[in-house]
């Protein structure tokens, strides 16, 4: 055991929409990720969805209304919701998934989550 240095584990990557998983917490994976412009609306059928913004600012779209997420605030997406988080100019964000869940909702469309 020893501490995850989140802002470390930011600066091995620049690019976006690219989730990396830093830690494992249970049957979830801890990831990082910085957005930039529009990720696509999705959804996840079983699982609600987590965000918690390190640095800058997202929106997060619902179907009926958007939410402006700032650092030191998160943000989560209960299953079933259409949703769909954006950026004008790169945000960092901490994510927890369950284990093997796509980040798309659609494993055909999911990205990869390296471990870092």
């Amino acid at each position: 055991m020893k501490p995850v240095n989140l802002a470390e584990k930011l600066a091995m990557f620049d690019s976006h929409w690219d989730p990396h998983v830093v830690a494992d917490y249970n049957d979830n994976e801890v990831m990082v990720v910085k957005f930039a412009g529009e990720f696509p609306f999705h959804l996840h059928e079983e699982t609600d969805d987590f965000f918690l913004v390190l640095e800058g600012e997202m929106v997060m779209d619902l179907e009926d209304a958007s939410h402006a997420v700032k650092a030191g605030e998160l943000f989560i997406v209960p299953k079933g919701v259409t949703h769909r988080p954006r950026a004008k100019a790169e945000c960092k964000v901490l994510l927890i998934e369950p284990k093997g869940e796509p980040n798309t909702g659609d494993p055909a469309t999911a990205a990869p989550k390296p471990r870092i």
